[in-house]
């Protein structure tokens, strides 16, 4: 994790000191978060991210683009309930909210389309689970469940359609197990998410 962090603070530094422009900005998205590993019968839920980010221009076709968002993610599982010995099925929804900093590499591979790649630390800032039995809903907080820091890898594809506002669809591929000490021995569990957004340059 610390040489994830010094290699993005690197870069960072490095996009700064070798700067032509900087431009900041706000963007915001709809998502589809899932986890992979062994989360059984797992299906997406929608949420959402909001955020703001810096656009440091490198050269005409390449950009650094640091991030801070928030992002509420999480999945939703069906399984199977026993209570004196009988077999019940019961669904759980997991919400996750975490500040996500992602750090971007963009390359403009048209006048207005780019492609872009980039590490992502996350922090959870929150965790809530939801289980339904019987059409009766039970919450209560699972941040015990989860670990609070979140390393992934971000691949995606961006459209200008002015200088100012910009939608861009990205993937971020969960590279560590988020399963705390609560949960049994050896889950693996990782957060996958797809989001689509739009952003506005000052």
């Amino acid at each position: 994790m610390k040489k994830i962090i010094m290699t993005a603070v690197a870069v960072m530094a490095f996009a700064f000191t070798n700067a032509q422009e900087v431009k900041f900005g706000i963007k915001g998205a709809v998502s589809l978060s899932t986890q992979t590993g062994d989360v059984e019968n797992a299906s997406s839920k929608v949420g959402f991210q909001a955020g703001a980010f810096a656009e440091i221009k490198i050269t005409d076709k390449f950009f650094i683009q640091p991030e801070v968002l928030y992002s509420a993610q999480g999945v939703k599982e069906k399984g199977d309930f026993e209570y004196n010995n009988n077999v019940y099925p019961a669904e759980l929804n997991t919400k996750l909210g975490y500040i996500n900093v992602p750090v971007m590499a963009k390359y403009y591979v048209a006048e207005k389309f780019n492609l872009e790649a980039g590490p992502q630390i996350g922090i959870l800032v929150s965790a809530k689970g939801e289980a339904t039995i019987l059409g009766h809903s039970e919450e209560g907080d699972i941040k015990d469940n989860y670990k609070t820091i979140d390393l992934g890898l971000n691949l995606g594809a961006g459209y200008d359609f002015t200088e100012n506002l910009s939608a861009g669809l990205r993937y971020t591929l969960g590279l560590s197990n988020v399963a705390g000490d609560d949960f049994d021995d050896n889950v693996n569990a990782k957060n996958s998410v797809f989001a689509l957004s739009l952003g506005y340059k000052f």
